[in-house]
């Protein structure tokens, strides 16, 4: 396992007090790993977990050549171009069981969706291009269809043998029916990474706790645990941690001996008159950030014991823009995803945004449809790092990225989405 020393010497231009946010990501690639330990799971209980191997398909999928419409299946060789086609129908394949007879020249069987193709039929043409030709006749008109339309062909969606999904894989709903479609009740996922989090400070208050003058209620501890929830992690709620050496040195030991990653929020800027940092420091190999970002300019990451620790700001906002850009995509690392990072969706500010290069900014926003299809987005205004109503208003974050300038109405930019996140 590497120190934290050995991770940055790796890094070009490393440098602790104004440091990059694709730095940031590029070192916690190299401190996460995935978790060891795998489960077996119901498909209802399978949403958004990671395969922990190939799902390899015992079944061609489909089973056999079958028909994609309702129609009419016949042999396609007999299509000529201009001019239009009778044939004889003599017989109905329906869906669930193979029709037994036999088709010659000239003829044809309605079919419907789903049904086997019979033996020597290779298209099916869609009912409702066809006109009747008199009793049991279907005429097809000339120049609509091609040999081989609308023919399913055997292990055309998934082939025997062959993988149907891959490791590393998280789960969706698509992916629940496909393990479904292909008769598998369980599947073997890695098993959860567990979290620890907890809240810091003296001026923090717990629900149900009176209000006092210069303290607030603690909405960190929601947000981040429905972060990881919705993340798939289990979830170690410690609470919230005062201000005391004592307490804070329980709550890190304990955190480091239960779980994979501890989470915290408070403690980390520079010059706050608390413990936290010195409490890091003393038990783990800890590195203290400022990020060239905005919000969420300091952070502490390293490890407490065998646990990854990621030390988040204070304000709210800060605390959720750090999760999403940095924490999320370790932790996906550490459930062993194949796809970690954020897919960018690219949108036209509707409004000019004042950047300097720099520094990567992170702006809540909106983004809306246009009637001709292309994407708008806005910010949602005050941009403050404690104003947390911004983020349940946005739909998404504006990056603006390190080396950005200003951003002219118009111009395109970068949206990461929260949908699935958030």
């Amino acid at each position: 396992m590497k120190t934290l020393e050995q991770i940055a010497a790796q890094l070009q231009g490393y440098d602790p007090q104004a440091l990059s946010a694709d730095a940031v990501g590029e070192f916690l690639s190299h401190l996460v790993s995935p978790v060891a330990g795998t489960e077996s799971v119901g498909i209802f209980d399978s949403l958004g977990r990671v395969l922990a191997r190939d799902l390899i398909s015992p079944i061609s999928v489909p089973p056999h050549d079958n028909s994609a419409m309702d129609g009419f299946a016949f042999e396609g060789a007999q299509l000529r171009k201009d001019t239009a086609l009778e044939l004889e129908i003599v017989g109905t394949a329906l869906a669930g069981k193979a029709w037994q007879g036999s088709v010659g020249p000239g003829q044809c069987v309605k079919i419907m969706t789903g049904a086997i193709m019979p033996a020597g039929l290779d298209t099916v043409v869609p009912q409702e291009f066809t006109k009747a030709a008199g009793d049991n006749r279907v005429a097809i008109p000339p120049n609509i269809l091609q040999p081989g339309d609308n023919r399913r062909h055997k292990g055309e969606d998934l082939a025997e043998g062959r993988p149907a999904l891959q490791k590393g894989e998280r789960i969706g709903p698509a992916a629940m029916g496909l393990v479904a479609s292909l008769g598998i009740p369980q599947v073997e996922v890695v098993r959860r990474v567990k979290v620890a989090y907890f809240s810091t400070g003296d001026e923090i208050l717990s629900l149900g706790e009176p209000q006092r003058e210069g303290a607030v209620y603690d909405s960190n501890r929601y947000t981040v645990h429905g972060l990881l929830t919705r993340l798939g992690c289990e979830v170690i709620d410690m609470g919230v941690v005062k201000d005391e050496p004592a307490q804070l040195e329980a709550a890190f030991s304990d955190a480091a001996k239960r779980a994979d990653a501890i989470i915290t929020s408070g403690g980390v800027s520079v010059g706050e008159a608390d413990y936290t940092k010195a409490m890091m420091k003393k038990l783990g190999d800890v590195a203290f950030w400022k990020i060239a970002m905005r919000p969420g300019r300091p952070m502490a990451v390293g490890r407490i014991g065998n646990a990854v620790l990621f030390g988040l700001p204070g304000n709210p906002v800060a605390v959720m823009v750090t999760f999403l850009a940095f924490v999320r995509p370790a932790l996906l690392r550490m459930m062993g995803a194949r796809e970690t990072q954020p897919v960018y969706l690219k949108a036209r500010s509707a409004e000019a945004m004042r950047k300097k290069p720099g520094r990567t900014e992170y702006q809540r926003g909106v983004v809306t449809r246009n009637a001709d299809g292309s994407l708008s987005v806005k910010t949602t205004g005050n941009q403050g790092s404690g104003v947390l109503s911004s983020m349940v208003q946005a739909n998404g974050l504006i990056v603006l990225h390190h080396t950005q300038g200003n951003v002219a109405a118009g111009d395109e930019v970068d949206v990461m989405m929260f949908d699935g996140a958030i």
